[in-house]
């Protein structure tokens, strides 16, 4: 992307430990910067909706708590608490530029259903076609457990897919991925560039390292492999640092770049939707050439290839399908329950038929509703 092309969709993610102060509160002078460069991409064509954490992290403050909770009533208590006092200094850096913006929170179950998915996409759409930059967080007042989207590096992922995204840049407090954690080994080297993440690249990643966060690297490089597979570049790097989601926009190479060899996916949209908005609620162990199969031919997931099944899900329930090693191959609709399924798992299809007519034929999972991550 080179300086001065028009129409990019951008999406810049800000995490907690990013966005607020020594203190807690969210750092007013780090946002005017941030608005800067967000409004300095508006004025020359692009799009820009801003993923935001840091609600909870202003809201205990607020409240008057010497530290974040972690039961999950008084934690929504600090997100509706610190929510409206940062989307008010968002409007307020950005009203700066003559450049509105508005709110939209999301919970997992807003995108789980594909009515509620292209509803939340019509909104954006809206949003972006009268100029005004969508601030995005999640609803952490309302949105329960089993529904959270687990960190916001993933919700700036689905959100990626669902305005189209060009470019994705997670603004963090490191520069990237290194080989091995920079804090506790400062002499590993950055990662410039990945294009398919596997069990070395999950290796390299960690847990959650501020008090702040809800992230840490590992949940960047589950948002990159999910950007892979989408065909939208994803960069992680420093957040703080000089201009730089306007020098990420202009190309300079900063950070770690997770992109696929070859460009953008083809992907349909209603496979992403599947892959990355839904919730599984089963795996699917495969052999190795049912794992070949998907990863090499594009075909659909024989009953056969199937190795074990657990979770409780039903015809029509998104399952993960993950290899021996338990590395995730891909996320799909299942044809067959999980008890059927079971039965079933090892056999021909037409052994199936025997069994299960109302099956004859079937896959467990169709290739067109299988995202092959």
């Amino acid at each position: 992307m080179g300086a001065g092309q028009p129409g990019r969709m951008i999406v810049a993610k800000v995490g907690s430990s990013t966005l607020v102060d020594a203190d807690g509160a969210p750092d007013k002078a780090f946002i005017g910067r941030l608005c800067d460069q967000i409004a300095q991409l508006v004025s020359e064509g692009d799009r820009v909706v801003l993923v935001s954490s840091g609600a909870a992290a202003a809201g205990f403050r607020r409240l008057g708590l010497p530290s974040r909770p972690h039961d999950k009533p008084r934690a929504q208590a600090c997100a509706a608490a610190g929510q409206a006092a940062l989307t008010e200094i968002y409007a307020e850096a950005l009203e700066g530029h003559h450049v509105p913006c508005g709110q939209v929170l999301l919970t997992r179950d807003d995108v789980m259903a594909r009515t509620g998915y292209l509803n939340v996409r019509n909104t954006f759409d809206a949003l972006l076609e009268l100029g005004a930059v969508p601030v995005v967080n999640e609803n952490d007042t309302v949105s329960p457990t089993e529904f959270d989207f687990g960190d916001n590096d993933m919700l700036g992922a689905i959100v990626s897919v669902i305005v189209g995204a060009d470019l994705y840049v997670i603004l963090s407090d490191i520069d990237g991925l290194h080989t091995a954690d920079p804090r506790k080994d400062p002499g590993a080297p950055l990662v410039r560039r990945i294009e398919r993440v596997d069990s070395s690249v999950l290796a390299m990643a960690g847990g959650a390292g501020s008090l702040v966060g809800t992230g840490g690297m590992a949940s960047k490089v589950r948002a990159g492999r999910a950007m892979i597979t989408a065909g939208i570049p994803l960069v992680v790097c420093q957040g703080r640092m000089d201009d730089v989601l306007v020098r990420v926009a202009h190309g300079e190479e900063l950070g770690t770049r997770f992109e696929r060899a070859g460009g953008r996916s083809h992907e349909a949209p209603r496979k992403l939707w599947i892959g990355l908005a839904s919730v599984p609620l089963g795996t699917v162990v495969v052999d190795a050439g049912a794992e070949r199969a998907l990863t090499e031919r594009g075909a659909s997931l024989l009953p056969v290839g199937v190795t074990s099944v657990s979770g409780a899900f039903e015809p029509g329930d998104v399952v993960s399908v993950v290899s021996q090693d338990g590395e995730l191959l891909a996320r799909g609709i299942a044809r067959y329950s999980s008890t059927e399924l079971d039965k079933a798992r090892g056999l021909r299809l037409d052994v199936i038929a025997r069994f299960y007519p109302e099956r004859a034929g079937q896959p467990a999972i169709h290739r067109d509703e299988l995202l092959v991550f």
